[in-house]
């Protein structure tokens, strides 16, 4: 009954999952923009480092999604699915030291951004919240993959934890790294990231533009970048063949 419910909570989460970082972004926005503060310790030197570190957390976890993403199999869920999809059950590469490890790097990811926030209850509380999130969407995905696959799933499940990653046991990738394939699932999280550096900077200066634009002009190229890539994959065959 226990794992039906946390399923059914998890199908529920999983079809708004996409919805996920936009909501982070934006309280973490209006945060900035009511503290005005880049960090917890009110010291230039160490709240900069607060936004170096936290740039790096959220840097690491979009990373670790591309080189998921590079070595996944065709025919898995990707973000425009309703429901979960496998054609085949991946336990190579990422997938042979925990069992979504897609959803480690959204977690790490999302806490690196509320953590630019400059709040560091913000940053605690997206961790939570996510870790909470994530393993009930694993719930929902994971009842779907011991339907298709049985004992096979069973066996890996026993061995493989859920979310946090076991540092021992790395099998080599079924699967050459597909640059393409990364690129056409990762590229918004890169642009999501700079984003929220663009609006929770705006936030703190109170939207008044700042005489150093450097980042503002790094947002504009990134967004026309993002823009160019939506555009090939839509109306181009750049990604065809690439779910």
């Amino acid at each position: 009954m226990y794992h039906q419910e946390m399923a059914r909570s998890g199908h529920a989460l999983f079809t708004i999952r996409g919805l996920n970082i936009a909501v982070v972004i934006v309280i973490g926005a209006v945060i900035a923009w009511c503290s005005g503060v880049s960090g917890p310790f009110g010291e230039a030197v160490a709240d900069c480092w607060w936004q170096v570190v936290s740039l790096g957390v959220a840097l690491v976890g979009a990373l670790w999604r591309v080189i998921v993403s590079g070595f996944a199999a065709l025919g898995t869920s990707g973000n425009a699915k309703k429901g979960a999809v496998a054609a085949e059950l991946n336990t190579t590469g990422p997938y042979s030291v925990v069992r979504n490890p897609l959803y480690v790097g959204r977690i790490v990811n999302f806490t690196g951004i509320a953590m630019l926030s400059g709040s560091w209850v913000y940053g605690a509380l997206v961790f939570l919240i996510s870790v909470l999130v994530y393993e009930r969407i694993s719930f929902y995905e994971e009842e779907f993959l011991s339907k298709e696959f049985g004992e096979a799933h069973r066996k890996w499940a026993e061995e493989i934890p859920a979310l946090l990653p076991k540092l021992t046991g790395w099998v080599k990738p079924k699967y050459d790294f597909w640059w393409r394939r990364a690129i056409y699932r990762e590229y918004q999280k890169f642009f999501f990231l700079l984003t929220a550096l663009f609006l929770n900077d705006l936030g703190r200066r109170n939207f008044v533009l700042p005489e150093d634009m450097t980042l503002y002009y790094a947002f504009g190229g990134i967004t026309v970048l993002a823009l160019v890539t939506r555009l090939a994959g839509k109306f181009g065959k750049l990604f065809d063949g690439i779910s």
